[in-house]
């Protein structure tokens, strides 16, 4: 795990080039970005950061070169900010780099004023839940899980903050 915490920053395209190659199968494309298309694109990456209510990251170390990835989605009519598409470089997986991203983007979540911090997990996703569950975040009960489910692309795991 890398010394000192992760820094946020916002990417450029030679990061998308970087994030794109994380994902290294089309099962785990996915579990991380709902893409049925494998690999995704630096293009593709690019183009989820245009719509005005995402802010899209890269969690970098000392050396500065990119170790994850992460969005916020800001839903101000809901009161909320999700965090969306978190990816761990793969030679950084299991060392808890996983957690800094989910504390940082938490962090950078709570500077938005919204006072509701959630994320969906697509179920069989066992990593990413036991970092979401480590970090904080618990599944929303039976009812509401359905509820938020309703229009969706697929069935996800919906998790909030627990505060």
């Amino acid at each position: 795990m890398p010394t000192g915490g992760l820094i946020l920053r916002q990417p450029d395209e030679a990061d998308a080039s970087v994030v794109c190659g994380w994902s290294l199968s089309a099962q785990e494309t996915t579990q991380w970005c709902a893409s049925k298309t494998h690999p995704v694109t630096a293009s593709q990456v690019v183009e989820w950061w245009l719509p005005s209510d995402v802010e899209p990251f890269v969690a970098v170390s000392g050396n500065l070169a990119p170790l994850a990835y992460g969005e916020l989605w800001l839903e101000a009519e809901e009161d909320e900010v999700e965090l969306a598409r978190l990816i761990v470089a793969p030679r950084m997986r299991g060392r808890g780099v996983g957690r800094q991203l989910v504390a940082a983007l938490v962090d950078k979540g709570a500077l938005t004023g919204l006072s509701t911090v959630i994320l969906r997990v697509t179920p069989g996703n066992d990593a990413a839940l036991h970092c979401y569950r480590d970090s904080g975040f618990r599944e929303l009960d039976e009812r509401r899980n359905a509820e938020w489910n309703k229009g969706q692309p697929a069935t996800y795991t919906w998790m909030e903050l627990a505060r």
